[in-house]
């Protein structure tokens, strides 16, 4: 893996409620008939994550789990000495974290995320900097990391502007009541609707899951 330039990033981060404010105003701007979801959608708040090493450590826990599975087990990971920091984690056995509950293929995944940063060739402030789909790209270069782990770092924990997961499934409901779809969009749909959005796809994806949430508990049918 070559090593990667930071670059300067053309819009604020999404980590702020000050720079979430200003992509959901730009984006109602870009797109006014998205205007109405946000309204129903209510108070959209920053989701903030570790970064770097820690927060990839955090998004490889959670593969194909639930939220309550995942949570449990990186309570139980974060609070082993060494876990959180590259250096200290390629020093821990396998035995050692498979016992909080890593499977050895997140184990080994993480290792490998530990390799690339000792070695210089994974910069995590560099790739977080980059366009959604190049940031994407590099990250899926990691064995064990794959479109959905690279698209949850970089919106949760790297708080990066333009990331849209259209695999949700709650985040494809959403559109398909919010948009007045005829049918719910494919994940290529989505992935369609969802460019015109850019570079504001992160708090539009933050805006569909709070929206999801406020018609889920008012028109349970509806989705």
């Amino acid at each position: 893996m070559t090593n990667i330039i930071a670059t300067s990033a053309p819009t604020p981060r999404i980590d702020t409620p000050e720079g979430l404010a200003w992509h959901l105003d730009a984006l109602t701007e870009l797109v006014p008939a998205l205007a109405p979801m946000r309204a129903m959608a209510g108070t959209v708040l920053p989701r903030v994550n570790p970064r770097h090493f820690a927060g990839m450590a955090k998004v490889i826990c959670g593969q194909q789990l639930s939220v309550q599975s995942a949570a449990a087990i990186w309570s139980r990971f974060e609070a082993v000495p060494g876990a959180l920091t590259p250096e200290s984690y390629l020093r821990l056995d396998e035995e050692s974290v498979r016992a909080v509950g890593f499977s050895r293929g997140k184990f080994l995944a993480l290792r490998a995320v530990a390799e690339a940063v000792v070695a210089g060739e994974l910069d995590f402030a560099a790739i977080e900097a980059l366009p959604a789909e190049e940031a994407i790209a590099r990250l899926v270069t990691l064995k064990g990391v794959g479109p959905w782990t690279a698209e949850v770092y970089l919106l949760f924990c790297g708080g990066h502007p333009d990331i849209f997961p259209a695999g949700d499934l709650a985040l494809l409901k959403a559109a398909h009541h919010g948009l007045g779809l005829d049918a719910r969009p494919t994940i290529k749909e989505m992935i369609g609707l969802a460019r015109d959005w850019s570079p504001h796809r992160s708090v539009a994806a933050l805006m569909f899951w709070r929206y999801f949430a406020a018609v889920k508990n008012r028109e349970t049918s509806l989705l």
